[in-house]
C-alpha cells in the first residue's frame, strides 16, 4: 500500500515546514512526528488546536503516521462552537503547543503539547487507505456544523490528482498564509507539499514583500488576499517583479474578480489559476498548469473525478444546473449524521454539492452561487446571483458586489445588488444598464443599495444572510 506521506519514510535532506523564523528538514519533522506518533496509536481520534504554526503540522502529521483521525480546531471558534465539536467528535485527546492557553470547551480533555524538538522512529505500518484521516467540520452556515470524515485514500487520490494538473513536484516551494483548520489551508496547503516531498514556508500573512522573500514557485490564497496583494503590488514593482518568477498562482475558496484577475496578471505577467472544491469533496476541478485560465471560471475536473450539471426543473435557466458530484475524493459521510449523510448523496452514489453552475464553451466549469441563496426565480426565469455580481464588479465604480433575490409581487423576486463604490457611488441607473448590456435584460438588477462593506467569512465568502433587509 502507498504511504500517505511516502518523504516521512525516507526522509530526503530538503527543507519541509518554515513558520516565521521556525523551520523543519524532512529528518526533523520525521523524527519530531514519529515521537509523537507513539503516544498516540491506539487512540480513536484526537483534536488540535490548529493555530497556524509547526506544532500544529507536526501535530496533524504524527496523527496521521500513528493511524489515527485529528480533528483540527479553529483557535477562533466561540465556546457554544467549540462544545458542539467536540461533544460531536469525542476526542480522546487536544494536541497543542506547549504553554498555549486552551479555551475552555477543552478544559476536560487530556492536554499532550507537541514538542517539535523531539525525536522518535517513524511508523513503518501504513493504515488501510480507508481509515478516517481527518474529521473537518463544516462552517455552520445552515446549523450546527457537521463534521465532514475523509479518509486517507481520499486525500492522497486528491492531492495526486492535483499534482498532476498543476504539475507539482519536490522542487516546488508553496507558500501561503492560509488557517490549519479546514481543507484549503490544511490538506491541500500541508499535505499537498509534504507527499510530495516539497517545501513549505507558512507566511502569516499574504503580504508583497514576504511573499517576495520567500521565492515561492507555488501561491495559494483567497480572494481577500488577492486583493490586498494586487493593492499592495502597483506601488511596490520589485516585489511584483520577484513574484512573477513563481510558477502558479492559485486562488480558491471564494470567486476571484475580473478586476483583480486583471490587475494581478498586469503587476506580476501572471494569470491566476482558479480551483473549486468544498469539505465533503476535496478539490473538484482546476485550471490546469498547461492551459491559460478563463476568469470566472474554476477549471475542468480533476484526472478521476466526475462532474455532471442536473438542469433546474420548471422556468428557463440558461444552461444552469445544480453541480453534482463522484470520485475517489469524497468525504465517507458526516460523523454521527447519516440523516445529512444520505440527504447529500443521490441513489447513484452522486453528492449534491447545493452550488449551481454552467458549462463555458472551452468545457471550464463556470459557478455562479448556491441553490440555497444565489440562485433568483425572477420573472419566469432562474438566474445566478455570481453572474450579475461579475458584470458589476466590471464597471469602475464597483469595488465590491453582493447580489440576491428580494421578495417581489410582480415578479416572484427582484435582483437586488449591494455595492460597494470604489469612490463616490455611481448613478444607480448607470449600474443597471452596465449589467444590462452584458448580459441579457432580465437578469439586470432592479434595485442598488450602497454599502461601505459586505459581511464576509474569514476566508472572504461573503455572508449574504448578513446583508440588510427590509
Amino acid at each position: 500500500m502507498t504511504p500517505l506521506l511516502p518523504a516521512l519514510l525516507d526522509p530526503p535532506d530538503r527543507l519541509a515546514l518554515r513558520f516565521g523564523s521556525e523551520e523543519l528538514r524532512y529528518p526533523a519533522l520525521a523524527a519530531a512526528a514519529g515521537a509523537l506518533a507513539a503516544r498516540l496509536t491506539g487512540r480513536g481520534r484526537v483534536a488540535v488546536h490548529a493555530a497556524p504554526d509547526l506544532h500544529t503540522a507536526v501535530g496533524v502529521v504524527a496523527a496521521l503516521l500513528a493511524g489515527v483521525a485529528a480533528v483540527p480546531l479553529n483557535p477562533k471558534l466561540g465556546e457554544r462552537e467549540l462544545a458542539h465539536v467536540l461533544a460531536d467528535s469525542a476526542p480522546e485527546a487536544v494536541l497543542v503547543a506547549p504553554g498555549a492557553v486552551l479555551p475552555g470547551p477543552c478544559a476536560g480533555l487530556p492536554r499532550i503539547d507537541v514538542e517539535v524538538a523531539a525525536s522518535g522512529p517513524t511508523p513503518r505500518v501504513e493504515p488501510p487507505s480507508h481509515a478516517s484521516a481527518l474529521v473537518v467540520y463544516t462552517s455552520g452556515t445552515t446549523g450546527p456544523p457537521k463534521g465532514a470524515v475523509l479518509s486517507r485514500g481520499a486525500i492522497a487520490s486528491n492531492l495526486d490528482a492535483l499534482a498532476e494538473a498543476w504539475e507539482w513536484t519536490a522542487d516546488d516551494l508553496l507558500a501561503h498564509a492560509l488557517p490549519l483548520f479546514h481543507v484549503h489551508g490544511l490538506v491541500i496547503g500541508l499535505l499537498g507539499p509534504l507527499r510530495r516531498g516539497a517545501t513549505l514556508h507558512h507566511l502569516g500573512t499574504l503580504d508583497a514583500a514576504a511573499l517576495a522573500a520567500a521565492g515561492a514557485t507555488l501561491v495559494f490564497g483567497v480572494p481577500t488576499q488577492y486583493h490586498r496583494l494586487a493593492d499592495q503590488l502597483e506601488s511596490d514593482p520589485a516585489a511584483a517583479a520577484a513574484i512573477g518568477r513563481a510558477r502558479l498562482l492559485v486562488s480558491g475558496s471564494a470567486a476571484l474578480t475580473v478586476a483583480d484577475h486583471v490587475r494581478l496578471h498586469r503587476a506580476t505577467g501572471l494569470a491566476v489559476r482558479e480551483r473549486y472544491g468544498l469539505t465533503e469533496t476535496l478539490i473538484l476541478t482546476a485550471v490546469r498548469a498547461d492551459e491559460d485560465p478563463e476568469p470566472g471560471t474554476v477549471g475542468r475536473p480533476l484526472a478521476g473525478t466526475e462532474v455532471r450539471l442536473v438542469p433546474l426543473p420548471g422556468e428557463q435557466s440558461d444552461g444552469l444546473g445544480e453541480v453534482e458530484v463522484r470520485g475517489p475524493g469524497l468525504f465517507d459521510g458526516y460523523l454521527n449524521r447519516p440523516d445529512a449523510t444520505a440527504a447529500a448523496r443521490t441513489a447513484d452514489g452522486w453528492f449534491a454539492t447545493g452550488d449551481i453552475g454552467r458549462w463555458t464553451a472551452s468545457g471550464a466549469l463556470a459557478l455562479v452561487g448556491r441553490s440555497a441563496t444565489d440562485l433568483i426565480k425572477s420573472g419566469g426565469y432562474r438566474i445566478g446571483a455570481g453572474e450579475i455580481e461579475n458584470a458589476l464588479l466590471e464597471h469602475p465604480g464597483v469595488a465590491e458586489a453582493a447580489v440576491v433575490g428580494m421578495p417581489d409581487d410582480d415578479l416572484g423576486e427582484r435582483i437586488v445588488a449591494f455595492v460597494v463604490p470604489t469612490g463616490s457611488p455611481p448613478p444607480e441607473r448607470d449600474l443597471i444598464d452596465h449589467v444590462a448590456t452584458l448580459l441579457t435584460p432580465h437578469k439586470r438588477p432592479r434595485e442598488i443599495r450602497f454599502l461601505p462593506t459586505l459581511p464576509r467569512t474569514p476566508l472572504g465568502k461573503i455572508l449574504k444572510t448578513h446583508l440588510p433587509r427590509p
